[in-house]
């Protein structure tokens, strides 16, 4: 744990209680420029300096292992520009800063500012995924503000803030932006309460600078995209004709179904035995194949690639066995518990292509709404992945280390794509495919103890090539209401799986023959 002061020489803070309770709360923080401040602050600031504490939620300053954004990640350099910027641009603040792996020492820091008289409030910045450290200081009772170090933290940012939401937990503001800029702005609403204000006039104050430093909705024309849906009873029809394998661990539990789409629960084991089995010419060949059509291969030998292939070969010989048209296998478990010997990324990708499945981290829900949509659309694949939410540019960002480069389906125009290792560990071997702009995408989850659909929509308007995190970057824009969309994701997790085309009315039609709810998250 890391202790260290940094404080501001700068002076005056540019947004004070009796403005804001003034022009009433949401008025007064629309009103001001938050980054520069009016002279006759300047003397009462320096008097009486604001002070937070920074509190980075990580492992630790360098990354000893897989996990967002990546193993050897550096966070000492992103740190120190973020304590250097906040100090540059907020004004009679001081900040202090440590770090944080989890619970336990969250405890120890509050209870040391408490026995020495506490702070004015909490920036807790969520650098990795999944440390549970907000959650303590969200206790205080001070203002927190909560921030998404994007491509690092953002999975357990978007669950715990939607969980803070959800609980109405009056203290916890938040900010999820690539711009440091963002980030300043809402520091800077911490003054309001160290000048008598509410905790609720503080949050009420990060909510309207991030919606007003959010882009209106860009009016961008679509692609034209040619798409016949099947009709709702006939996808139905299908989906008790398919069969999915789930591929966790040893043991097999009993089958499942998500709306009619059978799970079968395999083992390891009959995975890697037909890893083993599987023909090495034919992997040769599959090899050559991906080497050929991929823009690039970087950092992936040789033997990798062939070891891929065969791991291709074998999930298409086990679903071939069972009678499955896709399979989801707990990639990560089974890799590092040395259940199985190559990343099963190449042969999702490849599968994706041919109008199958090959789901990621044996996500059962995930898997079916890639298999239902497949058929839905006669042959698109499904993208899964953990998405990244950014003000700035009001963009979703799709993110994974497997896709396809047919998004339109076998038939169609396949786009570039490049074989890289895969990005938390940066072993094996993964894909990242430069997917097509411009068009409509929708967005879905299946749930069948809800029987709901959750449902958005949103344009792609870029490939993002930052190196941290999953290699596959889908840049959209949603339709609808950017605010909206960090409401569900502690109700329905992280993943989503991303479809091209507009399915809003299938999708709605879909429901209704199944009897179930359509959830729409923006």
């Amino acid at each position: 744990m890391n202790s260290t002061p940094r404080r501001s020489n700068c002076t005056g803070c540019p947004l004070n209680r009796r403005n804001f309770l003034a022009r009433g709360s949401a008025a007064a923080v629309g009103s001001l420029g938050l980054l520069s401040a009016p002279d006759w602050l300047t003397a009462a600031d320096n008097a009486r300096k604001t002070r937070i504490r920074i509190v980075y939620a990580l492992h630790g300053e360098k990354q000893t292992g897989p996990d967002w954004p990546n193993q050897g990640f550096d966070f000492s350099p992103v740190m120190a520009r973020i304590n250097q910027e906040l100090t540059r641009r907020c004004r009679g603040f001081e900040f202090v800063t440590s770090l944080a792996t989890g619970e336990d020492q969250a405890k120890s820091i509050l209870a040391a500012d408490q026995a020495a008289g506490g702070m004015d409030g909490y920036l807790v910045y969520q650098m990795n995924c999944w440390n549970r450290v907000v959650q303590t200081f969200a206790t205080s009772g001070k203002p927190v503000l909560y921030a998404d170090f994007q491509f690092g933290g953002s999975g357990g940012f978007l669950v715990y803030n939607a969980a803070f939401r959800r609980s109405q937990t009056p203290n916890v503001g938040f900010v999820a932006s690539s711009d440091i800029k963002d980030l300043a702005a809402a520091v800077a609403c911490f003054k309001l309460v160290k000048d008598g204000g509410s905790v609720a006039d503080f949050v009420a104050a990060t909510a309207q600078v991030r919606r007003k430093a959010t882009p209106k909705a860009a009016r961008l024309a679509s692609q034209r995209d040619e798409m016949k849906c099947l009709s709702a009873d006939e996808c139905l029809r299908r989906f008790k004709e398919s069969k999915i394998l789930a591929v966790r661990g040893q043991d097999v539990p009993p089958p499942d179904q998500i709306m009619g789409i059978q799970i079968e629960h395999i083992t390891f084991t009959e995975l890697n035995d037909a890893w083993k089995n599987a023909d090495r010419d034919a992997a040769r060949e599959v090899a050559d194949q991906w080497t050929k059509t991929a823009r690039k291969v970087e950092g992936v030998s040789r033997e990798t690639l062939e070891a891929s292939a065969a791991m291709y070969l074998a999930q298409k010989a086990v679903m071939k066995r069972h009678g499955a048209s896709g399979i989801t296998i707990n990639c990560l478990g089974g890799f590092y518990g040395g259940h199985i010997h190559a990343y099963p990324c190449l042969g999702f990708h490849q599968l994706n292509n041919e109008a199958l499945v090959g789901g990621c981290e044996c996500d059962v829900r995930s898997a079916a709404t890639m298999l239902a949509g497949t058929i839905l659309t006669q042959g698109r694949p499904g993208y899964i992945s953990d998405p990244v939410i950014d003000t700035a540019k009001r963009q979703i960002i799709y993110a994974h280390c497997v896709a396809a480069n047919k998004a339109f389906g076998p038939a169609g125009p396949a786009n570039p794509f490049e074989i890289l290792t895969h990005s938390e560990d940066r072993q094996g071997a993964s894909v990242r495919s430069l997917l097509p702009v411009g068009y409509l995408t929708t967005t879905l989850e299946l749930d069948q103890g809800k029987k709901e659909i959750l449902f958005h929509r949103a344009r792609a308007v870029a490939n993002d090539p930052d190196d941290r995190a999953c290699r596959t970057k889908l840049c959209a824009e949603p339709v609808g209401d950017i605010e909206k969309l960090f409401a569900e994701w502690d109700r329905w997790g992280w993943h989503r799986v991303t479809f091209y085309g507009d399915l809003k009315t299938p999708i709605y039609a879909l429901a209704d023959a199944a009897g179930w709810k359509v959830v729409e998250e923006a």
